[in-house]
């Protein structure tokens, strides 16, 4: 068993606290195709990054903030399937609430929907696309997370599904653990990940050793040659 010690966490939201993957291919997919689109290459470009990102690439010369607006309509609109993932709520649970934050690049109002409708704990701490000018895999979202948290992003553990956000991490100076939850080890290893395990229940706070600066967790994973698998 390997432990990490760290000041707080960063949490991104889809594909590491909540599945919404049903959802958000049901929304990207209409898109693609009343678009013209492949389906499957869209909802694979769209993910952990903010929607407008995705529409400015595929549409340069499209009315962007109009086709976000309807973007955010349809995922707000479609709350089905979405829960918590494997260890996500006992996570959250066993975190003093001023240490720890989610990241999305979902809009506050999408993310506020489903956090709801996965019956998480209700963060104090909330970065969205509507907080950042730059989203990820810049590193504006995760460098706000940490000083919303005041903690330096050196000292933050940020747990992520997606390449953009692993990026998004390292770029802030971030430690980041990986989740298999969404993308291959490859791309997350590329990505630059710390660590990789299947998904929070391979995480566990370790309150016995840990101070009140300090949070200690334990990988119930195993090292196998190089990120933890």
């Amino acid at each position: 068993m390997m432990s990490i010690c760290c000041r707080a966490v960063l949490f991104d939201l889809d594909g590491v606290l909540v599945d919404s993957t049903p959802a958000v291919a049901r929304a990207w997919a209409g898109w693609a195709r009343e678009h013209g689109f492949e389906p499957d290459e869209v909802v694979k470009k769209a993910h952990g990054r903010p929607s407008i990102s995705t529409i400015r690439e595929l549409l340069p010369h499209a009315d962007h903030a109009a086709e976000d607006r309807e973007m955010e309509r349809r995922e707000i609109a479609d709350v089905e399937g979405v829960v918590p993932l494997p260890g996500a709520m006992e996570l959250l649970q066993a975190l003093p609430l001023e240490r720890w934050a989610i990241v999305t690049s979902c809009t506050r109002a999408l993310a506020s929907v489903r956090i709801g409708a996965a019956g998480l704990p209700k963060p104090k701490h909330l970065i969205t696309a509507t907080d950042v000018k730059h989203g990820k895999p810049d590193p504006e979202p995760y460098l706000a997370g940490a000083r919303i948290l005041a903690v330096p992003a050196s000292e933050c553990i940020v747990i992520e599904d997606a390449p953009a956000g692993t990026r998004s991490g390292k770029a802030a100076g971030a430690r980041v653990l990986a989740l298999r939850t969404t993308a291959s080890d490859a791309e997350l290893q590329q990505a630059g990940a710390d660590w990789i395990v299947n998904d929070c229940a391979d995480l566990f706070r370790d309150s016995s050793a840990a101070g009140e600066e300090f949070l200690l967790f334990g990988l119930r994973a195993k090292k196998s040659g190089g990120p933890y698998k």
